[in-house]
């Protein structure tokens, strides 16, 4: 039988964010075909990021404390901060037989699921990739694809300063509300959402992972 490739986890803490964006497409450049998948989980000081194919005015109201990354990710405007659990995929999607958009159904599930353990209802929305409570979006994800292999993730509010949200359009669409697990009243932290969220990722991962005989 096929053994599922070796996922491992990176435990980084609150780390800047151009830094590990930058150390994400090194690690992808110089992976090679036997190269562990890795999960990284963290945190970032306050940063606006914005994707490909993102426009500028999405970003309502500039902020001097909070600066503004144009990356290589796909999609729009999103807001990274403390009190968030950032898990960055970095996975051989071709190696596990993954298309893209399984692998956006699979972080979507992850979330749900750890939402649905502290109690919170959480749902998908067809054509807005992401992770929603009622009219509310409580978790972002967004991927780079080079060489059959992801980087960039997930992020899920937990206990963050909603406030900078209001100043872009969350992800490209106007008057779209933010929460957390916080606001939603499950009391948690960082450290454990994101161990919850790796189990289940790397629980889904190799549950996927095909086996031959």
């Amino acid at each position: 039988m096929n053994q599922a490739p070796t996922l491992l986890r990176r435990p980084l803490g609150l780390v800047d964010y151009q830094e590990t964006w930058h150390a994400q497409q090194r690690f992808t450049a110089e992976r090679g075909a036997e190269t562990p998948d890795e999960l990284w989980l963290l945190q970032h000081p306050p940063v606006y990021t914005l994707g490909l194919a993102g426009k500028p005015e999405h970003l309502l109201q500039a902020s001097a404390d909070i600066p503004l990354v144009k990356i290589d990710r796909g999609g729009q405007i999103t807001y990274h901060g403390p009190g968030q659990a950032v898990v960055y995929l970095l996975i051989n999607l071709a190696r596990r037989q993954l298309k893209v958009r399984e692998q956006v159904r699979l972080m979507e599930q992850a979330m749900l699921d750890v939402l649905a353990g502290y109690g919170i209802q959480a749902e998908r929305r067809e054509g807005a990739p992401g992770v929603y409570v009622r009219d509310a979006k409580i978790g972002a994800l967004g991927l780079k694809i080079s060489r059959g292999c992801s980087y960039h993730g997930l992020s899920l509010n937990v206990s963050l300063d909603l406030a900078p949200f209001r100043r872009i359009n969350p992800c490209g669409y106007e008057g779209l509300r933010s929460t957390s697990m916080a606001e939603e009243g499950a009391e948690t932290n960082v450290d454990e959402v994101l161990d919850k969220l790796a189990s289940r990722l790397s629980e889904l991962l190799e549950r996927d992972y095909p086996v031959a005989p």
